[in-house]
């Protein structure tokens, strides 16, 4: 029986047969990619130069735009590469790295958004109260308090992932290393457990096609579905939110 130690990489699915359609990927996922750094690092750069957007709202949109290309260089890149190359494989050590910063950077963007939400729930409940409940040192603690939940989230299910004994093989049905996908390659008597419990906090953080990807059951899972599902939640996301959050208020806009 072989088990994780003998792995050696991964084997990626690919989005297409054909070199033509693999060129076209590319090209698509370099489209996305080049506007979500731009959208992301144009939002980065006007807040940090201009001091008229010193605030809490405007501070926790940096942190967002920096999780957002974090999320999105994490997996982006390899499958574009992968494509150009015409290539499928992925290291251990490259796979398990892919799993903790994707599994970091999406935690950390829930607890960002929640606080996010709560900066508003304050600025409109509670504005003379604004000053005392958001300062500088609060705001810097809330961030911080985001980005360390992110971490101690990922390392707790890579490090629970990648200690079961894998039994299935080593290809991946997916564009990148993703939890679901790994535990569908580990002994059936640890996936049941595996998928329900410790899981579960992650599951719960996922909305619309994120939890669509985690509860579905097996019997309705294909790869081309899990393809799209996957791209939805893990590409498109980053590119979308500096129009979504940043770019479409006008004090930003008067900023660029």
């Amino acid at each position: 029986m072989s088990n994780s130690s003998s792995i050696t990489q991964f084997l990626l699915l690919a989005f297409a047969d054909t070199r033509e359609l693999q060129q076209l990927h590319f090209w698509l996922f370099l489209g996305i990619y080049l506007s979500a750094l731009l959208g992301n690092g144009l939002v980065i750069t006007t807040i940090a130069c201009d001091h008229h957007l010193h605030t809490p709202m405007y501070f926790f949109l940096l942190n967002l735009s920096v999780i957002d290309l974090g999320s999105i260089s994490t997996t982006v890149p390899k499958s574009m590469s992968n494509s150009l190359w015409d290539n499928r494989n992925i290291s251990y050590s490259g796979c398990v790295a892919q799993i903790f910063l994707y599994v970091f950077f999406i935690s950390a963007d829930y607890s960002l958004l929640t606080i996010m939400s709560y900066d508003r729930y304050v600025a409109i409940c509670k504005p003379l109260h604004y000053g005392t409940l958001l300062g500088s040192r609060a705001c810097v603690h809330m961030a911080a308090a985001a980005w360390g939940a992110g971490f101690l989230t990922a390392l707790l299910h890579t490090a629970n992932t990648f200690s079961l004994p894998l039994c299935q093989g080593n290809a991946v049905e997916q564009f990148f290393c993703e939890i679901p996908q790994i535990l569908k390659l580990s002994c059936s008597h640890s996936y049941l457990r595996e998928a329900c419990l410790p899981h579960l906090a992650v599951v719960s953080l996922f909305v619309s096609t994120g939890i669509f990807a985690y509860l579905k059951p097996p019997s309705v899972s294909s790869p081309p579905l899990d393809l799209l599902v996957s791209v939805l939640y893990s590409v498109v996301p980053p590119a979308l939110n500096p129009l979504i959050y940043s770019l479409r208020n006008q004090q930003l806009k008067d900023a660029v």
